[in-house]
């Protein structure tokens, strides 16, 4: 066996000699054409980037006015729903007040017990 040289059979043998091992040409030293079709390649390839970039940045300019609208929606619904327990409450007081006095809530005749569904309907003459 000369030293240098690998092994017959060992694996860094092998590997020089497996399909596609073959000598490659140096940077620079394609033909022509090939050079045209890596700058076309290229110019492709930076032209996709570049359109997919863009779409993704419109993307997140969609998603980031989606958010604000959301952000503005929440808002309004979230001060109505304050406007609408103040009322609730308002509206509770002036029923608990109206009771007191309710001169139907207050008759002998009514102090037998009838199941009232609706609070004001009961205050309405029949």
């Amino acid at each position: 066996m000369s030293q240098g040289l690998p092994a017959a059979g060992s694996v860094l043998q092998r590997s020089f000699a497996a399909p596609g091992n073959q000598a490659q040409p140096q940077k620079g030293q394609g033909s022509p054409e090939d050079d045209d079709r890596k700058v076309r390649r290229r110019e492709k390839n930076r032209v996709a980037a570049q359109r997919s970039r863009k779409k993704q940045t419109q993307k997140a300019d969609k998603l980031h006015e989606e958010y604000e609208c959301l952000e503005q929606e929440n808002t309004v619904l979230r001060r109505e729903i304050g406007k609408l327990t103040e009322e609730l409450k308002h509206l509770s007081e002036v029923l608990k007040e109206h009771e007191k006095m309710c001169p139907l809530l207050l008759c002998p005749v009514n102090f037998v017990p009838v199941p009232r569904l609706d609070p004001v309907a009961g205050c309405l003459p029949r």
